[in-house]
């Protein structure tokens, strides 16, 4: 039995698709009967790299103003659409799972017109705009956070996927805060933007390396990565890596850790029982707010404005202690759905089958 996944653009549409994938091959597909729809950005390089088919087309995101390339792009959802109801047709797909972003339209149309059911994954709080006008054509609508089902009616809480070795909780933390370098006996700031970064948090590091009562982990961005690993060179006590391929490490080692608020990181400080301090990206990205008030409401987290960073100092050394760490912890862990990406796949292949 053929499933498609479309998910495309960023890496909280994307590692989460790779996670349901993962998960249906765990639950009886083969690989090679699971065809991802995507574009040229980061699933161009992932989703080959972890050894499933990818159909690309070329089609752009919306422009939240008036611009020439909003025509365009109702050119290239219709081309989009035409090549992935064929590639439905000529592969006998079943079922098709759409992870959100750009790539959802064409994907869910292309569902529709080829009769075969569709099932809609909503990672945010607040849902985009592409689940939002797909949501009528939907068999099934699976979202993160409990806060998206007021505006996507009918939605079934699952949580968001995420890969199976953040439920492990290994290595442990003295493990790997020895992989880093780190004391294992001393206190771990993590910090980080997001795979790319976050220039904000990246001085905010700067700032946080001063503290002589805690470590720091800093996870700065490939693409901002080198001033910061210069500027770190002579500090034992400041680790700065580029990027990360394993963050369940990361998290192993952070008593407590400062990041956007991005519905991938959220999913994963809870998955993982790590008590945070969240700076929503502000703008485009309001979302971010929403999702942090996940953990935030819970007393896992603390909400920080970007404008407020001088305060950071302050609000690590609030969470600093024994007893608000484990506090926060157990707040975090008790909202963490590890088993979300199995149960998406689960509920793609009961769809599937009719």
């Amino acid at each position: 039995m053929k499933l498609a996944v479309a998910a495309a653009g960023t890496g909280g549409h994307v590692f989460p698709a790779l996670a349901v994938a993962e998960q249906l091959v765990a639950q009886g597909t083969a690989p090679e009967d699971i065809i991802f729809f995507g574009g040229d950005r980061l699933e161009a390089s992932v989703v080959p790299e972890a050894g499933f088919d990818l159909v690309q087309v070329e089609i752009q995101g919306l422009r939240r103003r008036v611009s020439l390339d909003n025509i365009r792009l109702l050119r290239q959802v219709a081309s989009a659409q035409q090549r992935f109801r064929s590639v439905i047709k000529e592969r006998e797909i079943r079922a098709v799972l759409a992870m959100g972003g750009y790539v959802t339209g064409p994907a869910a149309l292309a569902a529709r017109r080829a009769r075969i059911p569709l099932v809609l994954h909503e990672q945010n709080a607040v849902p985009g705009l592409a689940n939002r006008l797909a949501a009528r054509f939907a068999t099934r609508i699976l979202v993160g956070f409990p806060a998206a089902v007021s505006r996507l009616p009918g939605a079934r809480v699952v949580g968001n996927p995420i890969r199976e070795a953040f439920a492990a909780r290994v290595p442990s933390a003295s493990t790997a805060r020895t992989a880093y370098g780190l004391d294992p006996s001393r206190p771990v700031v993590g910090i980080m933007g997001g795979s790319q970064g976050a220039d904000a948090l990246n001085h905010a590091a700067a700032v946080l390396a001063g503290f002589p009562e805690f470590q720091l982990l800093h996870l700065a961005g490939p693409d901002q990565a080198g001033e910061w690993i210069e500027a770190s060179e002579d500090r034992e006590d400041w680790v700065v890596i580029a990027f990360e391929s394993r963050m369940e490490r990361f998290y192993a080692a952070a008593d407590v850790v400062v990041a956007r608020a991005g519905a991938l990181t959220v999913s994963e400080l809870a998955a993982t029982g790590t008590p945070s301090v969240l700076v929503p990206l502000q703008g485009p990205a309001a979302h971010q707010g929403a999702n942090a008030e996940f953990l935030v409401e819970a007393g896992a987290g603390e909400l920080l404005d970007q404008h407020d960073l001088a305060m950071l100092p302050e609000v690590i050394m609030k969470i600093l202690t024994p007893s608000e760490l484990r506090r926060r912890a157990a707040a975090a862990a008790a909202l963490g759905r590890p088993g979300a990406a199995a149960e998406v796949a689960r509920q793609l292949i009961e769809v599937a089958r009719g």
